[in-house]
């Protein structure tokens, strides 16, 4: 039963300098402010412990992808280093034979515990805001081909992002929340009023607040602000500086609040790896200086960014507890996963040692150091 000390712990949203936590069976035994109980078995005064941050929306890492069977591990790995315990993989457009592959492949990883489950982003996305999907794999939601995935998923499918305003898209809202899918709103080209009928619905997400839609307009204020004005959606935002100016990063924190906002990583497999060519599903992405781009486009596709480094962006300009708010606790909450995004008692014992530099020393996950601490 591993006890822990650190001279800043964030336990249940709250800020305790010291905190101590203690494990037992991979769940938290008890937790609190002030000195131990007793003597730790792990000390860490220098350091900051937060919960294992949540990325409900990332496509690979390390030069790694989710949808690449013998890849699903190591980019899951990947990322774990970087301080992220629960993954959601993410797939991108793909034609149905290959989107059926993917979601088997994905099915398998969580069934072993290796990803939380499944985002489809895509194939029902909108032409005009397409981004960096292949648009030629583009198509309507079909009540078939819905069933079929749900059916390839085992219940692994935890999100899928559409865009309702392609035809069957209530339907295929209906059938989604029927089956315990959360709905999100992206890649669409949606009006004010089409967002809104959508939540009215029962779409609670935001993909990627502001990419791959309407830009907001005082006249035609399209799905951004549909989604940002209702209190029932969470909305990602991609904080890595390239998808968004850190001033909107913190107006949307203000307009809706760190309970409303998941910040989400948006990762391919150039993440961690040197500038390059690479794929994001069937598209070829080129990365020079750190960006990803369609390649022969400006058309950004997803980012290099880790947890670790967007968590630091937000606690630099908003404080440390609204960074471990919007990486942990709100896209757990977003997704409906139970005990983790929190350090409580009673939850997985899944956390993130930081460096005063709030740079990754140690992540544990369910009671057990997967990353070691760092000299």
């Amino acid at each position: 039963m591993p006890l822990i000390s650190a001279g800043t712990m964030v336990l249940d949203g709250q800020i305790r300098r010291p905190g101590w936590l203690d494990t037992s069976g991979g769940r938290i035994l008890g937790c609190g402010g002030g000195p131990p109980p007793r003597a730790p078995d792990r000390d860490f005064p220098d350091s900051v412990v937060v919960p294992g941050f949540v990325d409900m929306h990332v496509h690979g890492g390390g030069g790694a992808s989710y949808p690449v069977a013998q890849e699903i591990g190591d980019a899951a790995a990947f990322h774990l280093r970087h301080g992220t315990t629960t993954t959601l993989a993410s797939l991108v457009t793909a034609a149905p034979a290959e989107l059926l592959a993917g979601v088997r492949a994905l099915a398998g990883a969580a069934r072993r515990g290796t990803v939380a489950g499944i985002h489809l982003e895509g194939p029902w996305l909108s032409a005009a805001r397409c981004g960096a999907h292949d648009r030629s794999a583009l198509r309507d939601p079909d009540p078939a081909e819905i069933d079929a995935v749900l059916d390839a998923g085992g219940g692994a499918i935890r999100m899928v992002t559409l865009a309702p305003e392609r035809p069957g898209g209530d339907a295929a809202i209906r059938r989604f929340l029927d089956a315990g899918v959360v709905v999100a709103i992206g890649h669409s080209d949606a009006t004010y009023e089409q967002t809104t009928h959508a939540i009215g619905l029962g779409a609670t997400v935001g993909t990627h607040l502001f990419n791959a839609m309407p830009p907001l307009h005082h006249r035609e204020p399209g799905p951004a602000l549909a989604l940002l004005g209702d209190p029932g959606v969470t909305v990602e935002l991609i904080a890595d500086g390239v998808h968004l100016h850190p001033a909107v990063v913190d107006a949307v924190l203000r307009a809706a609040g760190p309970q409303r906002v998941a910040v989400v990583t948006d990762a391919i497999a150039a993440a961690g790896c040197d500038d390059g060519t690479f794929r994001l599903g069937a598209v070829p992405v080129e990365v020079v200086s750190g960006v990803a781009r369609v390649r022969g486009t400006d058309t950004i596709a997803g980012s290099t960014a880790t947890m670790d480094r967007l968590f630091r962006a937000v606690a630099r300009r908003a404080g440390l507890a609204e960074a471990v708010q919007v990486t942990a606790a709100t896209p757990a909450r977003a997704l409906g996963l139970q005990r983790v995004g929190v350090l409580r008692t009673g939850y997985d014992a899944d956390l993130v040692v930081l460096q005063r530099d709030w740079h990754v020393a140690a992540v544990m996950v369910r009671g057990d150091w997967r990353v070691p601490e760092r000299g």
